[in-house]
């Protein structure tokens, strides 16, 4: 692993000029505006990418931008990749692996995710404060080269307390309803029935969604800080479910993105 990783990050290295960036931001279905903030010195089409997994939602632009967003030079995912997709949980973490030799400091995520506590609305934003990894692989399994992290990661802070603290402080200043919550990491591609919906809300859920969690404990390996906010575009309520219907789910979080697009502006300015 450590090989390729390695190769590829060379392979970046060379395409833009040995850009240096300090913050990596993974965008979440629906949510690829971020990058209209960005002052972009260079883009990578993943499938030019040596090693680099390809996404293969038509929603998911499958792009790596680099430049400079509120005065930090940050790389960001514009399409992430899933489970559902067929790829090994390996491959789903594979850029957190290169944007970590490529020198970030620090990891944003962000997702599109169903809420589960009923004062959780769509359209609401969700900063996440734990997780409940329901998903069948880890991506830590099997051998991993302990230069890349120990073999028994701690997630006791798997998402920085400090930097949470950060976030809500910019929500209150700008004027942004935003909750904080459990996320629960579910395989997908199908959406959860009734009773799926009431387990996991009984076991402690606030959102759930089919991604984030494993570049989550990718990047606790890694040494690196996670921020990952959630914008919630359904709701999974058992008493009044309603039909799955993507279209209604792109089009909230085209209007919810702007609000968490403001916090994360502000919020890359503070770390």
């Amino acid at each position: 692993m450590l090989r390729v990783i390695e190769e590829t990050v060379e392979y970046i290295k060379r395409k833009t000029e040995n850009f240096q960036p300090e913050i990596g931001i993974i965008l979440g279905t629906g949510l690829g505006g971020l990058v209209k903030e960005i002052e972009i010195e260079h883009q990578l089409m993943y499938s030019n990418i040596p090693n680099f997994p390809i996404s293969t939602l038509e929603f998911h632009s499958g792009k790596l931008i680099f430049g400079t967003l509120n005065g930090k030079k940050i790389i960001a995912m514009q399409g992430r990749l899933h489970y559902y997709e067929g790829y090994s949980m390996q491959q789903i973490t594979f850029p957190v692996r290169v944007m970590k030799g490529l020198g970030i400091e620090n990891l944003i995520v962000s997702n599109a995710a169903g809420s589960l506590n009923p004062e959780f609305k769509k359209g609401d934003l969700m900063i996440i404060e734990d997780h409940i990894n329901l998903q069948p692989e880890n991506p830590l399994r099997g051998l991993i080269e302990s230069s890349l992290g120990p073999r028994f990661p701690d997630m006791s802070e798997p998402y920085k307390r400090d930097i949470i603290a950060k976030a809500l402080k910019i929500a209150e200043a700008v004027e942004v309803k935003c909750h904080k919550g459990v996320y629960v990491a579910v395989s997908g591609p199908n959406l959860e029935t009734k009773a799926e919906y009431k387990y996991l809300r009984l076991i402690g859920g606030d959102a759930v969604g089919m991604s984030t969690v494993p570049e989550v404990i990718v990047a606790n390996h890694a040494g690196l800080p996670v921020f990952a906010i959630s914008v919630l575009t359904d709701e999974g309520f058992p008493e009044d479910l309603q039909p799955f219907n993507l279209d209604e789910i792109l089009e909230a979080a085209a209007k919810a993105e702007p609000k968490m697009t403001e916090i994360l502006i502000r919020l890359v300015a503070e770390l």
